[in-house]
């Protein structure tokens, strides 16, 4: 005899499901949605032929539940574990140098315990990513903000990009100089203009209005840069590995615990790039993409190369079509690798609160927060784990 009933589901607080999967037995259908600020499970038995999927609020005691899809009775209540918040940083895809390795990964860790920070305060997903990436554009060991690598003429030009998944709003810099934190710039494009991406020195003059204050591009520039600069410019110069040799992209991805998706990418670009040079980071749906309906992708690696096969958007459809963030991410890596012969890294995140950090390329430093516990790695394979309260 099968489960008593133990409440019918009110009709007027049914919302409609954000995804929807088969699975199981032949005659039971699974699958799982969010109501905010929870992840709810259901399946429905076959007292008769699926119909379409009816969605209800449960009863405030419980996280999940089981629905009898003939009379609208909760079977059973199962308590679900909260998947959210959670964030992903990236601080680049390449080849890092062993001696410069440490300073990336301790990077990336660090700032995602701050964007977690602002996530488990009940802060925004927009404020978490646009804070993660702040820290690293601060950071000299990346290219972003200070630590941004060098154009042909030995110049700071700086793209940036957010985007909020709530309403698909977005805002971008691109070719922006002596700025310190671009990404803030970039979020300002949002919210205070109506245009999705200002460039070069009209940015700048948008800058001035917001009281962002402007820096020494001097302050920009560290040795590093400079050295890798000059070696460039050498007659010999082997361009490959000179690029090899940058510090990466940084960019971060987040799901609030309303559920809310957001996404930030901050670059200083290629290095010896051509003056005005604009790569994928500024241009939405290549540098990043957000939506609350399907996920966040913040992606790097060859610009160009990702541009070419919309790289961010590439992986929300893959996500559109049923594949988890992490299937998603490996097919737009694999078919940007196969098609363009570019190499990149992503992070990717659903709005249950599934997360992805994937790469083709050598290495890629990342970490995430979930649950209060940090992840992390560098290599293919790596995954590393320790409690996000503690300081490496």
């Amino acid at each position: 005899m099968g489960p008593q009933p133990l409440k019918r589901a009110p009709p007027l607080v049914r919302r409609r499901a954000l995804s929807f999967e088969n699975g199981g037995s032949p005659d039971v259908h699974t699958g799982s949605f969010l109501l905010s600020p929870i992840v709810v499970s259901w399946r429905r038995t076959s007292h008769h032929p699926p119909p379409a999927p009816r969605v209800f609020h449960p009863p405030s005691s419980c996280m999940s539940a089981v629905l009898c899809f003939k009379c609208q009775s909760v079977l059973c209540q199962v308590p679900v574990k909260v998947m959210l918040p959670v964030i992903v940083i990236h601080g680049g895809a390449g080849h890092i140098p062993k001696e410069r390795a440490q300073l990336s990964c301790a990077g990336v860790r660090e700032a995602a315990r701050g964007g977690y920070g602002i996530l488990r305060a009940s802060g925004s997903a927009m404020d978490a990513v646009v804070e993660a990436v702040t820290m690293l554009e601060n950071n000299p060991a990346y290219n972003a903000g200070r630590g941004s690598v060098l154009n042909v003429k030995g110049e700071v030009e700086m793209d940036a990009i957010v985007m909020d998944g709530r309403t698909l709003d977005s805002g971008a810099v691109s070719a922006v100089r002596r700025v310190a934190n671009p990404v803030q710039l970039a979020r300002l494009v949002m919210e205070k203009t109506k245009h999705l991406c200002l460039t070069a020195e009209g940015a700048s003059q948008f800058a001035r209005a917001m009281g962002i204050p402007e820096v020494p591009e001097e302050s920009l520039i560290t040795d590093y840069a400079r050295m890798r600069w000059k070696k460039n410019l050498a007659p010999d110069a082997n361009p490959v590995e000179c690029q090899m040799g940058k510090m990466g992209t940084v960019g971060a991805v987040a799901v609030d615990t309303e559920g809310n998706v957001a996404c930030a990418t901050s670059t200083g670009g290629m290095i010896n790039k051509m003056e005005g040079r604009v790569g994928d980071t500024p241009c939405i749906g290549c540098g990043g993409y957000a939506d609350n309906k399907v996920g966040a992708v913040s992606p790097t690696g060859h610009g160009e190369a990702i541009m070419k096969v919309t790289l961010s958007r590439l992986i929300l459809f893959h996500m559109e079509q049923g594949r988890s963030a992490e299937e998603a991410s490996d097919l737009g890596l694999a078919y940007m690798k196969e098609r363009v012969q570019g190499l990149g890294g992503v992070v990717t995140v659903d709005p249950k609160g599934a997360w992805a950090a994937r790469f083709s390329s050598l290495q890629m430093a990342w970490a995430a927060v979930q649950d209060e516990q940090l992840h992390y790695g560098l290599y293919a394979g790596e995954h590393f784990t320790e409690s996000a309260q503690e300081q490496s």
